[in-house]
Formats: C-alpha cells, sequence, structure tokens
C-alpha cells in the first residue's frame, strides 16, 4: 500500500497537476480583486478556492500515508512542513477577527510553488544558507554607509539640507545614490559647492555599488553551486541491495539469450 501511494506522489503526473491547481488557485485570486468578475462569478470562485483547498489536504494525506505509519518522516522535510502550514491557515474561517489572516493564507497556496518545484527549492535554499555570509558583508556595507553618511552631512548639509540636513537623510540618499537612481542630480547640486565633489559620490558609487553588490552576488553563486553540488549527491546516493539483485537480474537474462544465440547459431 504504502509503496503504491509513494509511487503516485513520486510521479511527474501527480507533480504537474499540483501545480496546474496552485496556478489555477492564483488565477482565482486575482480574479477576486475584481468587484465586476466577483459580483458575476463570486459562487464559482468561492467552489473554487474550496475544491483546491480539498486537493492540497489530499496531497497532504496521500504524502503522509507513503510514509505511514512513521508520519513523522513527513514533517522532517521543511516544505512539508510549509505546505502543511498553509493548509492549516487556509482553515481559518475567513469571517470575523481573522477575515485578513485568511486572506492573506490564501495568497500562500500561490507561493507553494516554490516548494512544488525542485529548481525553485533549490534557489530558496541557497539564500536561506548565503544568510549567514550576507550579513558579514552587510556589516561591510552598514560600515561604508556610516562612514560616507557622515562625510556628506558634514560637506553638504549647509548647502544641500534637502539631502544632508541629519545624518538619516543622508543615510537614505546614499541608498538613493547606491540605487543609481536620479543620483547624478544629487551629485550636480554638491559641485555647486565644490567642484571635485564628484569624487565623493564616484568613490561611494564604485565601493558601494560595484563592489559590495557583486560581492552579495558572488556569495549568492558560491553558495549556489555547493547546493547543487549537494543536491547531486543525494540523486546519486547510494546503490542498494535491491539494485544490485536488479542489475544481476538482468544481466543473467541477458547471458542466457546469448547463450541461445549461439546454440542456434552452432
Amino acid at each position: 500500500m504504502n509503496d503504491r501511494v509513494n509511487k503516485i506522489v513520486s510521479a511527474a503526473w501527480f507533480e504537474r497537476a499540483i501545480i496546474a491547481f496552485i496556478l489555477i488557485n492564483g488565477v482565482i485570486l486575482g480574479m477576486e480583486t475584481s468587484p465586476a468578475l466577483v459580483n458575476q462569478y463570486g459562487a464559482l470562485m468561492h467552489l473554487g478556492n474550496h475544491l483546491i483547498l480539498g486537493i492540497f489536504i489530499l496531497e497532504a494525506m496521500l504524502k503522509m500515508l507513503a510514509v505511514a505509519p512513521q508520519v513523522q518522516r513527513y514533517f522532517q522535510d521543511g516544505w512539508n512542513v510549509f505546505d502543511f502550514s498553509v493548509i492549516v491557515f487556509s482553515l481559518i474561517p475567513a469571517t470575523g477577527d481573522f477575515a485578513m489572516i485568511a486572506r492573506l493564507a490564501r495568497l500562500l497556496r500561490v507561493v507553494r510553488l516554490i516548494s512544488t518545484i525542485p529548481e525553485l527549492r533549490l534557489i530558496v535554499s541557497t539564500l536561506v544558507r548565503s544568510i549567514p555570509s550576507m550579513i558579514h558583508v552587510m556589516t561591510l556595507m552598514a560600515v561604508i554607509f556610516y562612514i560616507y553618511a557622515i562625510m556628506g552631512y558634514q560637506l553638504f548639509h549647509e548647502h544641500d539640507p534637502t539631502h544632508w540636513r541629519s545624518l538619516g537623510i543622508s543615510l537614505l540618499t546614499l541608498f538613493r545614490v547606491v540605487t543609481l537612481e536620479d543620483w547624478t542630480d544629487v551629485m550636480y547640486t554638491a559641485m555647486e559647492f565644490h567642484y571635485l565633489s564628484w569624487l565623493y559620490f564616484v568613490s561611494f558609487v564604485i565601493l558601494g555599488t560595484f563592489v559590495v553588490i557583486n560581492l552579495f552576488i558572488a556569495v549568492v553563486i558560491n553558495n549556489l553551486d555547493e547546493a547543487k553540488a549537494e543536491r547531486l549527491a543525494e540523486l546519486q546516493g547510494p546503490v542498494t541491495q535491491k539494485e544490485i539483485l536488479k542489475d544481476l537480474r538482468e544481466t543473467q537474462k541477458a547471458l542466457k539469450r546469448l547463450e541461445a544465440r549461439l546454440e542456434r547459431t552452432s
């Protein structure tokens, strides 16, 4: 029984079906933002939401049945815990004080697309494992921001109080500069005070954008390579006794066919 259920939940068609239902649920949620569509098809949307929730509950039950009686194995996978949490939150009544929570919980069903597609799971896992390394990069960036914010306040707060009147506003201005959003306007205003002010901005753009941001990218790519290597090792895995016996049986059958051909030719 367990083997049959496990084959079903592991089958490609089952995975594609769940992805299709998640996408359909996303379309329904999008349609609910249109009052005209809600007035005309509200009952069908309500029915569709309940049917899809029932399908997700059935999926969770099948996955638990596949590992029964050791149901705790289902919850050892973080993505299964996420899927189960989405189902639990979706069962909150969409009325009263919990109405807003219920609506937001339905949006989590669309996020389930991440847990369903292995490639997306790999990317999210990479981002999570990159957080410790990113903290160090963010610390470096914070130091650079703090130094340049104080420097910018000291240099430009009298000439351009709009962008440099306090430490907090200076930090916001530097954030605008590092995103490269109209940062040249700020630079040209500062250059009215002193023509060498461009050195301050160009040096900050080089440090903040081209160096630190690329460090973030390097950290993510490095962890992505490691995650891919681990995933490949998991997929390969050790050869089981069942696989060895299967290969031996196939080899014996091939030898018998070859022996029969030799007897016919002799």
